[in-house]
């Protein structure tokens, strides 16, 4: 399907937009314009400004309906080589699109230009919107410019051949945190809201030290930000974007990693690493750091779909190296790696992505061309923080993915502190006990702020298998990886970012999802102590209703921590310790209110999880835990320890109450549902 832009003077509004850059972001940005009947201009260079000259810009979007050709709108835009070419209006927004590793020169070149034929410049007159990662443009434009608007912008588009953008998202076609910067200036005049367009880029003029009015900024963003949403681009308006800015810098880090190396669990270990050493420099450097979604910024419909014949590469910097491009590595990775030496600080794992993304640039390396070794040379320059402590008081993570000991549990007090910081860790409300189905409705009632609710039934097992089989899959069969990873998206996980899990039985249901997302290859997972009630109990906040984060990056692996099947299961309990974590009762046969069979596994140590908390529902202080361990002869050398349970569910709470004092542990998924329900597997009763 082929359609052609609206003709000149379909534009509705009086405002021309000056796009600086025709990459993916900026000819994604120009094409929606000019579709909503917006007056645009765009400046680009090279094979891309040759192409667009010629044939103007081909732009693809999904399918009409589903299996159809793409939508390919071949548009026929004004472009220019740059501003000799270009008579600047009064009315002109500037849009800067372009990869940070040319700003300076560009800004240079366009700030001077004359408006409307006159001696006033761009600089002085026209508003300038960076549409860039980073934090370095910024500096470079208000060196010049008075009046900047940044942007955070979240864009899938790809751009890999010179006059063709290719946009997979739909209905939403781009995402943009938008805002004044620096920050608003006291006026006396009346503001117009940030989230309301303005009738008149001119009401309420107010003077402010150079460029245009405070009032009328105000009112001149909410314009844009109008112009952007009738164009089909998803926008919400801050006060903060300095905050933001920084916060979009840390996915960046991690996302370079995809030029350099093929996905898998190492690459997300440097992911966290790269994140690791950045909150370090930010929090040196006193640059404050919003993650999360933003306020009021609704990405429900940036969904992304296919378009046949055209399979979406990797991230901007991915293209880059698939185009033969220059790269934006020195004010990415490069940015932390300046904070950091201005700060007595050190960043050897940002400085190795960004001098091997360089030099793959200046070698014509093809995107993911380096391999395990050189990845395994550039983990091994990380340096744990003064003292084994990272940003926020946090325990160090091993690079292979494993929480160090004690790492495993966070205080009230301490989560309440990091919470008010500027990277606060991701919280999962994890209510489920058996016999009772009502976990959401509890979490409705009352929950940590910004928490949000996680399934144990339908999330962090697959009953499907459950329900299908003989029964010797165990009544919580482990999740399938790529359905884990949908979950866990959805939960709004990203690399690098910390999880910390809770419930209201003292961690017994938590604990599953902290096994579950270690085992699946996130580092930072930590068990709030205490549970819910050590919250109240602080006397700390909570909230009502639902959360719903913004969708999670995070890329999971399969067998980060050890597992048992029931081969496995029984020669340990012979060979090694297999503990039996359920209450002592069952563990003798007594009672068995839900298993085929009465008994336990032969040779295998009763270990009730309930000892591992005190009376408040607490853990035990790890000295008591060590002790508890080592009365069944279990201590801190090479030991092979495997546990379970009914279900596998309250076993993961014993590994963690081994981690607090340094054991590892394997957990036999199937636990004792699936034992009791092969009729070859023998059964033991008694004490």
């Amino acid at each position: 399907m082929t359609s052609t832009a609206p003709g000149d003077g379909a534009t509705a509004t009086t405002r021309r937009y000056v796009i600086i850059g025709a990459g993916a972001v900026g000819a994604t940005v120009a094409a929606q314009l000019r579709l909503a009947g917006i007056d645009v201009l765009v400046v680009a260079r090279g094979a891309n400004l040759a192409a667009l000259r010629e044939g103007g810009l081909r732009y693809l979007r999904p399918p009409a309906t589903e299996g159809g050709d793409p939508v390919v709108h071949q548009l026929d835009l004004p472009v220019a080589a740059g501003p000799a070419e270009v008579d600047l209006r009064a009315t002109d927004v500037l849009v800067l699109a372009t990869k940070a590793q040319d700003s300076e020169a560009v800004l240079a070149a366009w700030a001077w230009a004359p408006v409307d034929g006159g001696p006033a410049t761009a600089a002085e007159t026209l508003p300038l919107v960076l549409l860039q990662n980073g934090l370095d443009s910024v500096r470079v434009a208000l060196r010049r410019f008075a009046t900047v608007l940044d942007a955070v912008v979240y864009s899938p588009a790809s751009h890999l051949r010179p006059g063709e953008v290719i946009s997979p998202a739909t209905p939403i076609v781009t995402a943009l945190l938008l805002g004044r910067t620096p920050g608003p200036v006291a006026s006396s005049g009346p503001a117009v809201p940030s989230d309301t367009a303005a009738s008149s880029d001119t009401a309420g003029t107010v003077a402010s030290a150079g460029g245009v009015g405070t009032s009328e900024v105000d009112a001149l963003t909410a314009g844009i930000a109008d112009d952007l949403r009738r164009a089909s681009l998803a926008v919400q308006v801050l006060g903060d974007i300095e905050r933001w800015k920084a916060g979009k810098l840390l996915g960046n880090l991690a996302y370079n990693l995809d030029a350099l190396y093929p996905p898998g669990p190492r690459r997300d270990a440097a992911g966290a690493e790269l994140v690791a050493e950045a909150r370090r420099a930010l929090a040196a450097a006193g640059i404050d750091v919003a993650e999360g979604l933003a306020p009021g910024l609704d990405l429900s419909g940036l969904v992304l779909a296919d378009i046949p014949g055209h399979v979406r590469g990797g991230s901007s910097t991915w293209q880059s190296l698939a185009r033969g491009g220059s790269v934006e590595s020195d004010f990415l990775n490069g940015e932390i790696v300046l904070l950091a030496r201005l700060h007595g600080l050190t960043a050897p794992v940002n400085a190795g992505v960004q001098a091997r993304i360089a030099g793959s640039a200046r070698r014509g390396v093809p995107p993911g061309g380096l391999g395990d070794a050189d990845l395994e040379a550039l983990l091994a320059t990380a340096t744990p923080a003064a003292g084994g402590q990272v940003a926020n008081g946090r325990v160090p993570v091993d690079l292979a993915g494993r929480t160090r000991a004690g790492a495993v549990l966070v205080e009230a007090s301490a989560l309440r502190d990091e919470l008010d910081s500027a990277t606060p860790p991701l919280l999962l409300d994890v209510r489920w006990a058996l016999g009772d189905p009502h976990g959401h409705d509890h979490y409705r009632e009352a929950h940590l702020p910004g928490a949000v609710y996680v399934d144990l039934d339908t999330e962090l097992a697959d009953h499907a298998r459950a329900a299908t089989g003989d029964g010797t899959a165990g009544r919580h069969p482990l999740p399938d990886l790529d359905s884990l990873q949908r979950a866990a998206r959805r939960w709004g996980v990203r690399a690098g970012r910390p999880v910390v899990v809770y419930d209201n039985v003292g961690g017994l249901s938590a604990a599953r999802a902290w096994w579950l997302l270690r085992w699946a290859g996130v580092p930072d997972v930590r068990i709030l102590n205490g549970a819910l009630g050590g919250w109240r109990t602080a006397g700390l906040p909570l909230e009502t209703g639902e959360v719903t984060p913004a969708p999670g990056d995070i890329v999971l692996s399969a067998g980060h921590l050890p597992v048992l099947d029931a081969d496995a299961a029984a020669a340990l309990a012979h060979d090694g310790i297999l503990l039996d974590a359920r209450a002592g009762e069952r563990y003798r046969g007594e009672v068995e209110p839900i298993d085929p069979r009465a008994g336990h596994i032969p040779g295998a140590l009763s270990a009730a999880t309930g000892d591992n908390l005190d009376a408040t529902g607490r853990f035990r202080p790890a000295a008591d835990l060590r002790a508890r361990f080592a009365a069944l002869g279990i201590d801190v050398t090479d030991q092979t320890v495997g546990v379970y349970c009914g279900s596998g569910v309250t076993a993961a709470h014993e590994i963690a109450a081994l981690a607090v004092v340094g054991i590892d542990a394997a957990l036999y998924p199937g636990s004792w549902s699936a034992w009791s329900s092969d009729p070859a597997r023998p059964v033991a009763t008694g004490a």
